[in-house]
């Protein structure tokens, strides 16, 4: 065009929409890379840290840790119990120790086929939990064929007594605290609340039993009664227990059995213990029970941790959501000291 001025229309540089659209192709495939490298840098993490841990670990591949003493011949074989008895196995997200049977009863089978195991030392610490898995651990122990000797850390109360009733021999530090002879059962009731939020629920069942300890309306004094039965005959199972394992009469142990718990001095007093001590003692108590001259060989059992299994025992201090949410649930019937 006549009196044009090339610098008034400049020409629009060819190769700008090409950039943008690489620019926004770029921005796509950072979109999906990064995900798939966080994934990567988690698992690369979670490689290095079992593979530093296992490096790390003096476990055998049978599962055994030595100890002190020989390294082969007879010997005393240590399980822990500690923390709250549950059934089956830790999941990936329990960061709160327990004491799973799932866990424990292939160890306590794995020390009674083992030859040179010649006692089982049990170290407990636990506030007690489910009725059944204390249940299952102490008839493992019974039926091992083996010595068993208990040494009673901070805590050995309810289950953890419980459990303790296996024994031959139990230690206990003075000042621990045992006992807790008894059972309870929770239910929680948030009818209030449901009703203050405006919620309401609509249940239908087969009979009038089946929503017995539903968190959705109070128990009624019918319902109380007919759970009040079961705790009852469970208590009276408990009292069976400790009465057989400490040969004492069954109304000599319900005259304390009203859920208190003693130090480990008391329990000595009222014969619910052997001995006061600490491991050496013993250590020295379950090799002469299990006639192993000389120095023993001892060692420690362990259950074979997956990698989600390693990391968690670094969080153990912490507690997650999830466990908070399964402790609020119920209802349960436990052997679980509630202080």
């Amino acid at each position: 065009m006549e009196g044009s001025n090339p610098s008034l229309n400049p020409a629009k540089p060819t190769g700008a929409a090409p950039r943008s659209g690489l620019w926004a192709l770029a921005g796509v495939v950072v979109g999906f890379a990064l995900p798939v490298l966080a994934c990567a840098g988690m698992a690369a993490f979670f490689f290095l840290s079992s593979a530093s841990l296992a490096a790390s670990s003096p476990v055998s591949s049978s599962g055994f840790e030595h100890i002190s003493g020989p390294f082969s011949g007879p010997a005393v074989a240590i399980l822990d119990l500690s923390g709250t008895i549950v059934s089956g196995e830790s999941g990936p997200f329990d960061t709160s120790v327990v004491a799973a049977s799932g866990e424990l009863l292939p160890l306590i089978h794995q020390a009674a086929a083992d030859a040179d195991v010649r006692a089982i030392l049990l170290r407990v610490n636990s506030p007690g939990g489910s009725v059944v898995p204390s249940d299952e651990i102490y008839h493992a122990l019974k039926e091992s064929d083996k010595p068993v000797v208990v040494l009673m850390g901070d805590l050995a109360a309810s289950g953890g007594f419980y459990i303790s009733m296996a024994a031959d021999y139990i230690v206990a530090n003075p000042h621990t605290l045992t006992g807790s002879i008894g059972v309870i059962s929770e239910f929680p009731d948030a009818h209030g609340l449901l009703e203050k939020l405006g919620v309401q629920f609509t249940v239908i069942k087969s009979g009038a039993a089946k929503d017995i300890g539903s968190p959705y309306r109070p128990m009624t004094e019918a319902e109380q009664a007919l759970w009040q039965t079961i705790v009852n005959q469970t208590y009276e199972g408990f009292l069976k227990i400790v009465a057989e394992g400490r040969g004492l009469p069954v109304e000599d142990v319900r005259a304390i059995a009203d859920g208190r718990v003693f130090t480990g001095s008391q329990a000595l007093q009222l014969k619910l213990i052997d001995a006061l001590g600490y491991e050496q003692e013993a250590l020295a108590k379950a090799a002469e029970l299990g006639k192993i001259e000389g120095e023993p060989r001892v060692i420690r059992l362990h259950a074979r941790q997956s990698v989600w299994g390693l990391l968690s025992t670094r969080m153990s201090g912490v507690t997650l959501p999830a466990d908070l949410i399964r402790q609020a649930l119920g209802p349960s019937l436990d052997y679980r000291w509630v202080p």
